[in-house]
C-alpha cells in the first residue's frame, strides 16, 4: 500500500481546565464594565425615583420633551402641568425629567 498507517502522537502540554489567570482578563472587564457603566446608571436610577416622590404642587419642572410648567396636581400615574396660563397638559410621573429652580419659567417666559 502506498499510505502508510498514522498513529496519533501524544500532545506535550494541553492543560486540563482553566485558571485563575486565565480569568483574570474576564474578570477584569467585568469590574470594569460596573464601575464604567452600571454603577452610575443604577445612581441616576435612584435619583430620578427620589425626585418623582418629592415631587408636589407648585414645583417647576421639565419634561422628557423639553415642555417647562408648574404642577397643579400631583396624581400617582400622572401629573398635570400648567404650560401657559389657562393651558393645562397631563404627562406620566416618569416624564417628569427635572426639578428646576422656583422662579424659572417667569425668568424663562420673558426672554
Amino acid at each position: 500500500m502506498l499510505i502508510e498507517t498514522a498513529y496519533a502522537q501524544a500532545g506535550g502540554g494541553a492543560q486540563g481546565g482553566m485558571d485563575l489567570i486565565g480569568l483574570m482578563p474576564l474578570i477584569l472587564l467585568f469590574v470594569l464594565l460596573y464601575f464604567l457603566m452600571i454603577r452610575p446608571q443604577a445612581k441616576r436610577a435612584k435619583e430620578h425615583r427620589t425626585m418623582l416622590q418629592a415631587l408636589q404642587k407648585g414645583d417647576e419642572v421639565v419634561t422628557n420633551g423639553g415642555v417647562l410648567g408648574k404642577i397643579n396636581n400631583d396624581g400617582e400615574p400622572f401629573v398635570t402641568l400648567e404650560i401657559a396660563p389657562n393651558v393645562e397638559i397631563k404627562v406620566q410621573k416618569p416624564a417628569v425629567q427635572t426639578l428646576l429652580p422656583k422662579g424659572t419659567l417667569k425668568s424663562a417666559g420673558n426672554s
